[in-house]
């Protein structure tokens, strides 16, 4: 053994000497300084690989005598060491070791070599592993392995990216669940939570993709389907008092004020219905683990509730009845934006689109909005729908923005809001369904499954939230308890 890690040291000595010889000539010849750089990387390569080669036989072989007693039972060692592969950043490496079984060809049950290096459960090193899923959590499965082949040589296939991207992602709620309230979170600043939905395109069932002599969708059938993604965010931010004229100054004539403060301390999920997840056989929906995990957030930022708390939706009913039981005393309100965007369609059923006459429409009724007469708005738009003039489609969308605001006017006390400073636009929200969900799972022809999707979601939302590095670590230290025990614990 010690003579292979010697020669494993004067052939680490050799390259390196080659390449102190290489750079020398190279000086005399017309090189560019990239090409230079790309050699000297490839080589290091080279020599890292036969270095960790080295280090990997100076562990010995495994050989813990003839006989191991593990959990009560005793394993006899195997006649010839077995290989395994290793493909690290380096380069692949074939690890010959001893292994344990209850006899020859049944199954491997203890590897002492495998413990003592701390081994992964699959071929992929835990450096290699955590580079690939890095590329794979902000672009697609082919993309991040030809990236990652460009830069190390080497060659993971796309199956293995994913299949690797679930294993990673296994130890995802663990880990949130063991997360501490940020680092140095003021205690006089309002606590928002925040949620919404956003579709992601599924792949079907094989039942539904085997036509037989239909091949062709019907008339009307989508390409596929979309199952809802929940985002849920939780953040703080400091009052911002205003005034209604302030806020129509904003959002209708772009006059944001600079001194608005910025949302601190932002935390996301987005969590997808999933088959078969109680012993009762009911499943907790996608809906459900965003505001259990959104009321453990808050209650671990704000356990004393000496903060005031905000809830910011838009208007989907079944949101606020989650937020009723699991926020029950957040102070509820609706997104502006939304407000907003119902009365522009309110204006248009009166005056063409983009005309002054319709900016009027909106800017006076917003106004009286933001003012606390939701009440007074109702009814002037209740009035209007008697209007002769009024076509079927233009009465049918004003009583549509009518319920809207009549259903959701509990949540429309905009007056109290801009006094105590409450923030009233979702687009923390907003952001994050689109850079969470949309940007990476919504990429042209992807269709996803649930095994597929939820890993990605919680990966990018842990690399989103800066977490990446605390949770890799969390991950192999849960890996290598499952796989070895109290010894690798």
């Amino acid at each position: 053994m010690i003579m292979t890690q010697e020669r494993s040291f004067l052939k680490a000595l050799s390259q390196l000497q080659a390449l102190c010889r290489l750079v020398e000539q190279r000086a005399g010849e017309q090189v560019r300084v990239d090409e230079m750089e790309r050699e000297l990387f490839a080589s290091l390569l080279a020599i890292g690989r036969t270095l960790l080669e080295a280090f990997v036989v100076a562990q010995g072989d495994g050989d813990a005598g003839e006989e191991v007693e593990r959990d009560g039972r005793r394993l006899r060692r195997s006649d010839e060491p077995h290989a395994r592969r290793y493909l690290s950043i380096f380069g692949e490496l074939r690890i010959s070791r001893f292994v344990y079984a209850i006899r020859a060809g049944q199954k491997v049950e203890h590897a002492p070599l495998d413990v003592q290096l701390g081994l992964p459960e699959g071929e992929f090193s835990y450096v290699l592993e955590d580079w690939l899923q890095r590329l794979c959590v902000q672009q697609s499965f082919g993309e991040a392995v030809a990236s990652l082949h460009a830069w190390l040589g080497v060659t993971p296939s796309e199956r293995a990216a994913e299949e690797m991207n679930r294993r990673v992602a296994a130890d995802a709620e663990a880990f949130q669940l063991s997360q501490a309230p940020p680092a140095g979170e003021p205690d006089a600043e309002i606590l928002v939570a925040t949620a919404d939905g956003k579709g992601v395109p599924m792949r079907r069932p094989l039942e539904e993709r085997v036509r037989g002599s239909h091949p062709r969708r019907g008339k009307g059938e989508k390409a596929n389907k979309k199952q809802m993604a929940y985002v849920g965010a939780v953040y703080s931010i400091e009052p911002f008092v205003r005034s209604a004229d302030d806020v129509v100054d904003d959002v209708l004539r772009r006059a944001r004020t600079e001194t608005r403060p910025r949302p601190q301390h932002k935390q996301v999920w987005a969590e997808m219905t999933r088959d078969h997840e109680g012993d009762d056989g009911a499943g907790v929906t996608g809906r459900m683990r965003t505001f259990v995990e959104m009321a453990v957030a808050c209650h671990t930022r704000d356990p004393d509730r000496r903060r005031k708390l905000v809830c910011l939706m838009d208007g989907e009913r079944a949101l606020w009845e989650m937020a009723g039981e699991w926020l029950p005393r957040a102070i509820g309100i609706l997104d502006l934006f939304h407000v907003l965007e119902r009365l522009w369609l309110a204006a248009y059923c009166f005056h063409p689109e983009r005309s002054p006459a319709a900016a009027e429409f909106v800017s006076h009724r917003l106004r009286m909005l933001l003012e606390g007469k939701v009440g007074y708005v109702i009814g002037g738009l209740r009035r209007l729908c008697d209007q002769p003039s009024l076509t079927g489609a233009k009465r049918k969308t004003l009583n549509a923005v009518i319920t809207y605001y009549d259903n959701n006017r509990a949540h429309m006390h905009y007056d109290e809001y801009l006094a105590a400073g409450y923030p009233i636009g979702s687009g923390v929200a907003e952001g994050a369904c689109r850079h969470l969900v949309k940007d990476r799972l919504e990429q042209t022809g992807m269709r996803w499954t649930i095994n597929g999707s939820q890993p990605m979601l919680h990966l990018r939302a842990i690399h989103i939230n800066d977490c990446w590095r605390p949770y890799l670590s969390f991950h192999i230290h849960a890996e290598q308890a499952r796989l070895y025990g109290h010894i690798a614990a």
